[in-house]
């Protein structure tokens, strides 16, 4: 049996290390990508030992900014011929509104953006796979916001008492409406597409904020986060498990699909927010 390429963002911590583990021990070759070289190169070489498998990679990337994820799909495409299974898990949340050095809202930038461009830059790899699968980490936070195309970078939400917060939920609904919207893009061919909810997980999440906001969350994870391995079953389900073969354009949760809420449904404005990306990705190099 041919040996599986996978490529997971977001690594180095939580369900995306925990991800990287189990699949490194089907002996996947692997690329991980993240943000800190020195952690990632730490975190790699730990796998390598643990997994008993030397094809387990490291390649560093701020995914907020599309230089970094255009630079990471071309170093992936210049070193496999195919793609099997392409994991968007990284993502984060900004209390405080925040601009990445390009000049667009961070958590738009890293929470959606870098799914939508880093997934349209690898279809060819992933084309070349038998059967390949694109899994997008979502969130049940998607529930009770709608994508605002007229403050589609979050400017006025920030504004607003909970505006972080929010700017993270609609990131969560981005992520499950793009899901679709390639999905259906995909019809036909041999790649599926789906989402997923991984639970309240006890991660490193919101504790770069500091102040009270990332106190609450702390609270919250000590008397009501599930584990990182835990977390990490729905993507690791979607990855491997046969039952899944073929199914796409899903949301799950516990392994199982779910429904997300109407806006994610709404196939205009996954059509509308696939054109603003486009626009906003378009000119990047």
């Amino acid at each position: 049996m041919s040996r599986k390429v996978c490529l997971i963002t977001g690594a180095t911590d939580g369900i995306g290390l925990i991800t990287a583990r189990e699949l490194g021990k089907l002996g996947w070759t692997l690329a991980l990508v993240s943000r800190n070289a020195q952690k990632g190169e730490r975190v790699a070489r730990e796998l390598r030992q643990q997994c008993r498998n030397e094809e387990i990679y490291f390649k560093q990337a701020d995914l907020s900014l599309q230089r970094d994820v255009r630079r990471v799909a071309r170093d992936v495409a210049e070193t496999y011929e195919s793609l099997d299974i392409l994991i968007n898990n990284a993502g984060a949340i900004f209390w405080k509104e925040q601009k990445t050095a390009e000049g667009i809202e961070k958590t738009f930038a890293l929470n959606h953006l870098n799914y939508f461009l880093l997934s349209n830059l690898l279809l060819d790899r992933l084309r070349s796979a038998p059967s390949a699968r694109i899994i997008n980490v979502a969130s049940m936070a998607h529930r009770g916001v709608k994508i605002d195309l007229q403050d589609i970078e979050n400017n006025k939400i920030y504004k607003k008492i909970r505006g972080g917060w929010i700017a993270y939920q609609r990131s969560k609904l981005a992520n499950i409406m793009f899901s679709n919207a390639l999905a259906r893009r995909l019809e036909g061919e041999s790649i599926t597409c789906n989402s997923l909810h991984p639970g309240f997980v006890k991660t490193r999440f919101a504790k770069d904020n500091g102040g009270l906001f990332a106190a609450l969350v702390s609270v919250g994870m000590t008397f009501g986060a599930i584990s990182a391995e835990k977390g990490a079953r729905t993507q690791i389900h979607l990855a491997t498990s046969p039952e899944v073969e073929g199914i796409t354009g899903k949301y799950f949760d516990l392994c199982k699909p779910k429904n997300p809420d109407a806006p994610a449904l709404d196939e205009q404005a996954q059509e509308l927010l696939w054109d603003v990306s486009e626009s906003l990705t378009r000119n990047s190099q």
